[in-house]
């Protein structure tokens, strides 16, 4: 088995959360049904302002509907292609828990946009989007995007 097919990096900077959004409706627009994105980042980077930005940019009205599905594990949001997202945050064994999750179904109906992805990198379809986001500053953040297959 060769390499990993992965596309060369894409590095973006944003200064608080409404540039984070900016950007992720940006991104969205890369997006099409079946995709899988896994955001990676610590606490605080931004992954549920980016996916705010990015539901938005796949046709969700209103963002206010987009929150960190940390208790939940899965928020559906009604866009022009249905967005899925998850968090695997909280789960003991996220590589075997996200079949249970439904992954599959959601990638078949939609997109899916995952926190914590890194939790369960091994178990996450290719190919996929990883967006890391480094904390640069107080409000400062570096995206860092690619597309692996």
């Amino acid at each position: 088995m060769g390499a990993p097919n992965v596309t060369a990096p894409e590095s973006f900077q944003t200064r608080g959360p409404a540039a984070t959004a900016a950007l992720g409706r940006r991104l969205a627009r890369r997006l099409r049904r079946g995709d899988c994105v896994a955001l990676i980042g610590e606490l605080g980077a931004g992954k549920t302002a980016l996916v705010r930005g990015l539901a938005g940019g796949l046709g969700l009205a209103d963002g206010r509907l987009v929150s960190s599905p940390s208790y939940v594990l899965v928020q559906e949001y009604p866009a022009d292609v249905t967005v899925y997202h998850l968090d695997l945050y909280r789960l003991a064994d996220p590589s075997a828990e996200l079949g249970d999750l439904g992954l599959d179904e959601m990638l078949a109906d939609g997109i899916a946009l995952i926190e914590w992805a890194d939790r369960a990198a091994d178990a996450l379809p290719r190919p996929r989007w990883e967006i890391r986001i480094d904390i640069t500053g107080a409000d400062k953040r570096t995206f860092t995007v690619r597309r692996v297959g």
